[in-house]
This record gives structure tokens, C-alpha cells and sequence, in this order.
């Protein structure tokens, strides 16, 4: 599942197995990018608590299916098909609406949001793809064009932050060869109110 040595669930103790049984999902199943960072807990332990707090938490405005897109794409535009995988089954959830969902995947894929997206949803992904390719170009009046659409400057924060996010999450998968093997795919800590509750469900 990954090039480097991982420790299973059943291997897991003490301070590790405690983070498990917070992260894990039905069957003891632990996310394989979370089982990446076994061999240093605290790793997982950060890389947990900004996952919930950029994409699961309550205080975000913006919809949870924009910010899941927003992944799927960042994903895409990064090569990491594991990423994408999970973060399309969840955003297909979210939606409840498969053809709406793989029209936004198949739009992505083609390196045409516009052909599923519009408003401030197009504006946030053409913000993505430059902050992923080629951050160092963006200026104040990117930020304008998003404000232009109605977004306000924390739901660009919220944006930035889902962007940022998922560049650490798919460099973290892409450099460790993590693969979903065993994972099930779309799982998340959906309950927004509770920080601390990191459960897959």
C-alpha cells in the first residue's frame, strides 16, 4: 500500500492505536494515507486535524460539494489518482446526483470546467488550477475576479486553504506510493460540529 514500512491496525499501539481507532472507519479500516504516517503519529495526528478543519468543519460558508470538487480537481491537475478516487466517491455523496457528478469529473478531466461549472464555482476552480501550476502568478486581481462572483474574502480563504490542502495531501500519497488497496473509497469525518471527531463514516 505504500513504499515504505506502515503498521497495520492490529500491529498498532499505544499512542498510534489511540489515532486509529479515531480515524478508522467500519471494520477497523484505516485510510491508507493515514496509515502512511505510522511510523510517526504525530505526523498523522497534524495531518488529521487540518483535513477536518479545512474540509469538515462548520464554520466554513462555502458548500462541502464545491470544496470536495475543488480536491477532485487539484487532485487531477496533481496526477494523484488516489486522491481523486476517494474525494470523487465522496463528492458524488455529497451531491446525490451521479450524472451531475461525473458531468464535474468528465468537465475536470478535460481541462474544461467550464463546460459543467459556472459563477463561483468556475471562478474558484480556474483559481485552483493556477494556485496548483503556477502559484507564483497569482496577484490581488485573482482574488478581485473571485470577489467579483459574490465570494467573500473568507470564503476565498476557505478555497486557498481546500487548494493548499490537497497539494500537501497529494504529495504526501505521490512521494510515498500510497495506493487504495484495501481502502473504502469516499469515507470522511462528516460530522462538522465536533473538531475532534475524526471517525470515517
Amino acid at each position: 500500500m505504500t513504499w515504505i514500512k506502515t503498521l497495520s491496525y492490529g500491529e498498532a499501539e499505544g499512542r498510534l492505536r489511540k489515532l486509529y481507532d479515531r480515524v478508522k472507519g467500519p471494520g477497523d479500516n484505516v485510510d491508507n494515507i493515514m496509515m502512511a504516517h505510522s511510523l510517526r503519529p504525530h505526523s498523522m495526528e497534524g495531518h488529521m486535524a487540518l483535513y477536518k478543519n479545512v474540509l469538515h468543519h462548520s464554520a466554513n460558508s462555502l458548500p462541502k460539494s464545491l470544496l470536495e470538487t475543488l480536491g477532485v480537481y487539484v487532485s487531477l491537475l496533481n496526477g494523484c489518482d488516489y486522491c481523486v478516487e476517494h474525494h470523487f466517491q465522496g463528492l458524488q455523496r455529497l451531491l446525490g446526483d451521479e450524472e451531475r457528478g461525473v458531468a464535474i469529473r468528465e468537465a475536470l478531466e478535460a481541462g474544461n470546467p467550464e463546460a459543467a461549472l459556472s459563477g463561483r464555482e468556475l471562478a474558484a476552480a480556474n483559481y485552483a488550477k493556477t494556485l496548483t501550476l503556477d502559484p507564483r502568478s497569482l496577484g490581488a486581481d485573482d482574488v478581485q475576479v473571485l470577489r467579483g462572483t459574490g465570494l467573500d474574502d473568507g470564503q476565498i480563504l476557505e478555497i486557498n486553504q481546500v487548494v493548499s490542502y490537497f497539494a500537501y495531501a497529494n504529495r504526501t500519497v505521490l512521494g510515498l506510493g500510497i495506493n487504495t488497496e484495501g481502502d473504502d473509497l469516499g469515507l470522511s469525518p462528516n460530522d462538522s460540529d465536533d473538531p475532534d471527531n475524526w471517525s470515517h463514516r
